[in-house]
């Protein structure tokens, strides 16, 4: 894992994976990921997990939903 300076934490796909594949079971706590950071400024965004897209929406009340 890289070592980045104080206050930063890891973002992005690949820490994510290097995670992953160092702990399958799943033991490392995950890392909070800001929800600006996800969206960057958009109201919604498509993730792909295991072949099925899912839609991440902020609604006008600020909440998030996640749908298949």
């Amino acid at each position: 894992m890289l070592a980045l300076p104080s206050g930063q934490s890891p973002v992005g796909p690949a820490l994510v994976a290097d995670d992953a594949a160092s702990d399958p079971v799943g033991s490392i706590l995950a890392q909070p990921l800001d929800s600006q950071q996800l969206l960057q400024g958009r109201r919604e965004l498509q993730i792909l997990h295991q072949g099925q897209v899912y839609r991440l929406q902020q609604t006008r009340q600020g909440k998030l939903i996640l749908t298949k």
